[in-house]
């Protein structure tokens, strides 16, 4: 008997939806998104609206209403940031829960010292626990995010592409956005730089 085939987890949604993104370069309606996700990515229409809004609330994807539609976009340069922003709040954070950690520990040993349980040691106790669960939590989330990003965690050893490259990426990526709409929603240029707040005098940098 052939065994079913297994659906994809929520992450695995993610990331497939992100790649939808990234490998096309264009912008999306929800319901363009929840006719090709499936063919495409292999992420089912009824999941496919959940799974974008989690991208959207994490950052990852871009949402704007223009006109009366609602579009959906996103770029590697963008994710690559948020990713490695998100990389370093997690390490700080880790950071700060072990230096506490061993703060607490300094501190039950003193307590250890001749002296029977106290409250004030079980109440250390349960703080060095729910510090260490904490810690355990982040550093769980840690190696998602490298999971899902190999590159994310080279950023620790290397540095990010040059500032150059980086703005100019973003006006090709804000020139092409611009011209679908054009030919897409019939917008004028000047509605659109004045809703997006695009300089008139933005040019690639030299």
């Amino acid at each position: 008997m052939a065994s079913r085939k297994k659906g994809l987890s929520l992450e695995e949604k993610r990331t497939q939806m992100l790649a939808l993104f990234y490998e096309s370069e264009d912008v999306f309606q929800m319901k363009e998104l929840e006719k090709i996700a499936p063919k495409q990515k292999g992420v089912i229409s009824q999941a496919v609206k959940e799974v974008t809004q989690s991208l959207v609330d994490d950052g990852l994807v871009e949402c704007e209403k223009i006109g009366t539609f609602v579009c959906y976009w996103a770029f590697r340069s963008k994710a690559s940031q948020i990713r490695k922003r998100k990389l370093q709040e997690l390490n700080e954070s880790i950071d700060d829960i072990k230096k506490r950690i061993a703060e607490g520990t300094a501190e039950l040993k003193k307590q250890k010292k001749g002296k029977e349980d106290s409250e004030e040691r079980s109440e250390l106790l349960t703080l060095f626990g729910n510090l260490q669960e904490e810690e355990r939590t982040l550093s769980g989330r840690l190696e998602q995010y490298a999971e899902f990003d190999p590159e994310a965690i080279a950023q620790m050893k290397q540095r990010v592409e040059k500032a150059r490259e980086d703005a100019n990426r973003w006006t090709d990526n804000i020139f092409s956005i611009k011209k679908w709409c054009k030919i897409k929603f019939g917008l004028d240029e000047k509605v659109l730089d004045q809703q997006f707040g695009i300089p008139e005098d933005m040019d690639y940098i030299e």
